[in-house]
């Protein structure tokens, strides 16, 4: 008799609820500063860039916030997502170990990043805004928030780093398909991109740059236009926890608890979706799974960056908050997982880590795009390369489990496809991938990078 890999929730089991970690934060951030003033921000501060709704759900420290019922509507497009155990994966590797995805790459848009579109777009909508703009690395963001403007009738202007507009122009097809006004940046369309451009002609772009952008034209838009993020606020990663909550119940039906849970970091997102609901089992009902938070060797900001103050884009407009960054005018390496190409960290997931609840591990990308290959030919999905660093480390925690004989459970979060990233994987399997450390010199630059911040600070 076949044993089970897919666990199925119906659409009953769709979760009303985000779960707002900061309710049972053993380590609280510190709030985030204006970055004029240096002073905790205020509402108003916030005012020209978001909804209110937004920026109430940002400070909350309510443990449930409900999900509105136009939101998980079209949530229900692609809601609840399969949680997969990867037996072809495991028969490969030989291992004791049980490894079980959730797949996030069945969302009309290819990834996790609708979870946390749709409601902005929805609150924005019922702000009366007419129009949004916002940044994207690989394209999984802005296609979308591209597709999430379209359902609530909404213009978007999308800001793309450079390199990614370059090598995944599919990605710019799909949003434009949607409706959404595509940008290479930098751009000459904005101060920010003109001062850029003038200091270095030929530059890569950043994410911190396009933030940049994208921030600038909704602040001088005289209120025509608002911004939206995809990652790295609270709001953002509290969305995302829908994730989480529906690979609890699937857990349960597969019959198992997962002793260490995998993710993918870049700005937070999706790594805070699938495990900050587990955190929350860890905190209030005494489980025990280990969270691993993992990045490329060419941004660690986590197990290389500084913990400190810093701004959240290179031409410092938007708030400063703590975090582990690289420094905000740091450009990364062009490499292909353009969604992990941040400075810096949310600054949520960045308390927890310093306070030792979360693990973080950096991943070379040749070892990555090994991986990748590997569960494309055993469980038939092409991931985004992005999502790939988690599942480089699942397989090294199961082949750990093979030399120790550990029977042990693994969960991570395949947060989307990678059918749209087909230049990078030929760039792999060509050969022409390179091992992407960043060198000390720039780590030892980091604190030069960094706006003086008098503590203590008082919200």
């Amino acid at each position: 008799m076949f044993e089970k890999v897919r666990f199925e929730l119906n659409e009953s089991d769709l979760p009303r609820f985000w779960y707002n970690v900061n309710a049972d934060n053993p380590s609280m951030p510190e709030p985030i500063l204006n970055p004029v003033t240096k002073t905790p921000v205020t509402p108003d501060d916030l005012s020209v860039l978001f909804p209110m709704e937004i920026i109430q759900q940002e400070v909350s420290t309510e443990r449930f916030i409900e999900i509105p019922e136009e939101v998980r509507e079209i949530y229900k497009l692609w809601r609840p997502t399969p949680l997969i155990r990867a037996r072809r994966l495991e028969k490969v590797l030989g291992t004791p170990a049980h490894i079980y995805f959730k797949y996030e790459g069945v969302s009309p848009s290819g990834s996790h990043k609708s979870n946390t579109a749709v409601p902005q777009a929805f609150y924005n909508k019922v702000a009366g805004t007419r129009a949004l703009t916002t940044e994207t690395g690989a394209g999984q963001w802005g296609s979308a928030l591209s597709m999430a403007c379209k359902f609530f009738d909404m213009d978007l202007e999308v800001y793309m780093v450079k390199v990614s507009y370059e090598q995944k122009p599919y990605r710019r097809y799909l949003m434009e398909t949607f409706g959404a006004t595509v940008f290479s940046s930098p751009t000459k369309l904005t101060q920010s991109g003109r001062e850029i451009l003038a200091t270095n002609p030929n530059s890569p772009g950043s994410l911190g740059i396009a933030i940049s952008e994208a921030v600038e034209v909704a602040a001088t838009s005289n209120g025509a236009k608002k911004y939206s993020l995809g990652s790295v606020l609270h709001h953002v990663l509290m969305h995302q926890s829908v994730i989480g909550e529906e690979a609890l119940k699937q857990m349960d039906m597969a019959g198992e608890y997962p002793d260490v849970v995998i993710g993918c970091v870049g700005g937070g997102s999706n790594f805070g979706g699938i495990a900050f609901p587990f955190l929350r089992e860890n905190l209030r009902n005494g489980q025990h799974t280990r969270l691993l938070a993992v990045e490329p060797t060419a941004t660690p900001s986590l197990t290389r960056g500084v913990y400190a103050f810093d701004y959240g884009d290179t031409a410092r407009m938007v708030p400063i908050m703590k975090m582990y960054t690289l420094g905000h005018n740091f450009i990364p390496p062009a490499i292909h997982a353009g969604g992990l190409r941040y400075h810096g960290m949310a600054p949520t997931l960045c308390s927890l880590y310093n306070a030792g609840y979360i693990e973080a591990v950096a991943v070379h990308q040749v070892a990555v795009f090994e991986a990748a290959v590997l569960f494309a030919q055993t469980e038939g999905i092409l991931p985004a390369p992005e999502s790939s660093h988690a599942i480089r480390v699942a397989i090294d925690e199961a082949l750990e489990a093979k030399e120790t004989g550990e029977k042990k459970t693994i969960l991570f979060n395949l947060s989307g496809h990678g059918h749209f990233d087909l230049a990078a994987y030929n760039s792999f399997l060509s050969g022409k991938l390179e091992v992407d450390d960043l060198p000390e010199s720039e780590i030892k630059a980091i604190p030069s990078r960094l706006p003086e911040v008098t503590l203590p600070i008082t919200a």
